[in-house]
């Protein structure tokens, strides 16, 4: 479940830390992807829901500080966490799967997810 839920187990640094390594690892996911497979696919988005974080909680706050925003499924999102200026749905995915995995691993927030969409 989710390690950082409580006040005494909140850590902002270590928020900060995993945000910082799930960028980097959305973007190295991203630019692997692209080198082994190119940039040919179908358009589309892809982003990162955190389900079951408050947008007003401190762990809310941070996460937003980092760029994610409320959606209207309750989740706290974070479109194209790996800032790949492509449309490939594909490279996309990866990115904001590497940056989902990262938020499981470093903070335990398990109902982070990586989702996308063709457009």
């Amino acid at each position: 479940m989710l390690a950082l839920a409580t006040k005494e187990a909140f850590n902002a640094a270590a928020v900060q830390d995993a945000c910082n390594a799930a960028a980097l690892a959305a973007r190295v996911a991203a630019k692997d992807f692209y080198n082994k497979h190119g940039d040919r696919d179908a358009c589309g988005f892809a982003w990162v829901d955190v389900y079951g974080v408050r947008s007003n909680s401190r762990l809310g706050r941070t996460l937003q500080s980092y760029g994610f925003r409320k959606s209207y499924t309750g989740s706290l999102q974070l479109w194209n966490p790996s800032q790949a200026s492509t449309q490939s749905v594909s490279i996309l995915e990866a990115g904001a799967e590497a940056y989902a995995q990262v938020l499981r691993d470093k903070l335990g927030l398990d109902r982070a997810s990586a989702n996308s969409r063709l457009d």
